[in-house]
């Protein structure tokens, strides 16, 4: 575990909002008991379904909105109530991007950088970024991807010590998004404390040191990768899932005490500690109805199974 003091330190945080009109003008409470620390020189990823509570956190992280209950400290300080001296060492990125449409990137940038004592180097930064194949082009007429990283450089410029990062490969072709992930890295190697959401679990996988899931406004798991991915239940070995494609509809029940479940038609998967012994049952309930499998794939229990466990598989 980190020895370092967090560069943000939630507990318990509550949030209420409203009046709702639709709720006899009643104040929602979106969030009830969120935890989560981030230290430096890791990457911490928030997780967690639509209407979770990601943004509101977050808000409430950076000191736009104020708690109803619980702390929140982000280097030390009570982010709702410090000023210029905190918010100059925090760099946030938005996925809507909250950039000047009519202006071009780095005059953008360079103004930005003008606002920091000690701000990063502009040029190195748009050239980091590719933004130069763009530079002359207005902010408005960027595709998405382009934005996104016109709006990261905006974040680094000032050359902070904590960095939000909300959905930063949304857009990005592959060659931007390994960039980015590269970038990432770096900055983390510097010392960076980097917050970041997604729904991605790809992307959280491949960068976080450290993950919170959040759903219906608490933290409800914690750890890193390898903790929360980590087998569960009885048997050797890491968890994992072994999908498999035959005829729909076909009755398999449970093997060797785990359930094989038709997640959509014709495709089946069978999930947990999985041993020689469970493929041995399962290629006799195969043979117990005369399937023979088209497609066969086992791999390791990843993060998005873990999400899909905590959070559901039904849309929000």
């Amino acid at each position: 575990m980190p020895t370092s003091e967090p560069c943000l330190d939630i507990r318990g945080l509550v949030k209420d909002l409203g009046p709702v009109e639709a709720l006899d003008n009643k104040m929602v409470r979106v969030l009830d008991g969120v935890h989560l620390r981030a230290h430096p020189g890791e990457v911490t990823a928030l997780l967690g379904p639509n209407g979770a509570g990601k943004t509101t956190t977050l808000a409430c992280a950076q000191g736009l909105l104020k708690p109803n209950g619980g702390t929140v400290r982000l280097l030390g300080q009570d982010p709702h109530q410090a000023g210029a001296g905190l918010r100059s060492r925090v760099g946030v990125m938005l996925q809507e991007g909250g950039l000047p449409q009519a202006v071009r990137p780095v005059p953008l940038l360079r103004h930005v950088a003008g606002m920091y004592a000690q701000p990063r180097n502009v040029d190195e930064l748009v050239a980091r970024l590719g933004i130069n194949a763009f530079a002359n082009t207005p902010i408005r007429r960027l595709s998405g991807g382009q934005k996104q990283r016109v709006a990261l450089a905006a974040a680094l410029v000032g050359n902070p010590e904590v960095l939000f990062l909300d959905e930063p490969s949304a857009g990005l072709d592959p060659q931007s998004r390994s960039v980015v992930f590269e970038l990432i890295q770096e900055l983390r190697s510097e010392g960076l404390g980097i917050i970041l959401t997604t729904h991605l679990m790809d992307d959280a996988q491949r960068l976080a040191d450290y993950v919170f899931i959040i759903d219906a406004g608490r933290t409800v798991l914690h750890g890193t990768v390898p903790e929360l991915t980590a087998a569960t239940g009885p048997g050797t070995g890491t968890d994992r899932l072994l999908t498999f494609e035959a005829r729909p509809g076909v009755p398999f029940g449970t093997v060797a005490g785990l359930e094989v479940t038709e997640t959509v038609p014709g495709r089946y998967s069978l999930a947990g500690p999985l041993t020689p012994a469970h493929l041995q049952a399962l290629a006799a309930a195969w043979a117990a109805h005369s399937v023979m499998p088209s497609a066969i794939h086992m791999a390791p229990r990843s993060l998005e199974d873990v999400f899909l466990d905590i959070s559901g598989k039904e849309l929000r």
